[in-house]
C-alpha cells in the first residue's frame, strides 16, 4: 500500500533555482578575479610605459592610455569607441604596444584573446618599454 500523504508536496524548482544562482555567483566571482588580474597587469604595464597606472584600469580612459603607450595620437582612443571599427584599432594598438615592449605578434594575439595572462606578463615580466 501507498503511505504517501497527497497533501505534502516537494518543491524542487526552488532548490534548482538556488543551485543555479549559486553557480552563477561562482562564475561572477571567478570573472571578477580574472578582471582584477588583468587590471593589475595593465596598471604595471602602463607604469613601465611612463603613464599613471591607475588610468589604465578605468574603462574608457584606458583606450587613450593604450593609444599613448602605442605611440599613437590620443584621439585613437576615440576610434576604440566606434562599434565594429574598434576591433581593428584594438588589434593595431595592441600590436604597437607589443612592439614597444620588444615582443611580437604572439603577444599581440595574447593581449587580444587572453588579456588576463598577457598584461601581467608585460607588466611583471622582463620586457622593457622602449621610450
Amino acid at each position: 500500500m501507498n503511505n504517501i500523504d497527497p497533501s505534502i508536496t516537494i518543491d524542487t524548482s526552488a532548490a534548482a533555482a538556488g543551485v543555479a544562482v549559486g553557480i552563477l555567483l561562482i562564475f561572477i566571482f571567478i570573472g571578477f578575479l580574472i578582471q582584477i588580474i588583468a587590471w593589475v597587469g595593465m596598471w604595471k604595464s602602463a607604469s613601465k610605459a611612463g603613464q599613471f597606472g591607475l588610468l589604465a584600469c578605468i574603462p574608457i580612459v584606458q583606450f587613450f592610455i593604450w593609444a599613448i603607450m602605442a605611440k599613437k595620437e590620443p584621439w585613437w582612443g576615440l576610434l576604440c569607441l566606434i562599434p565594429v571599427v574598434n576591433f581593428v584599432f584594438f588589434i593595431i594598438i595592441f600590436h604597437e604596444i607589443s612592439k614597444q615592449f620588444g615582443r611580437s605578434i604572439g603577444t599581440t594575439l595574447g593581449l587580444v584573446f587572453l588579456p588576463f595572462i598577457f598584461w601581467p606578463i608585460l607588466g611583471f615580466g622582463s620586457a622593457q618599454y622602449q621610450q
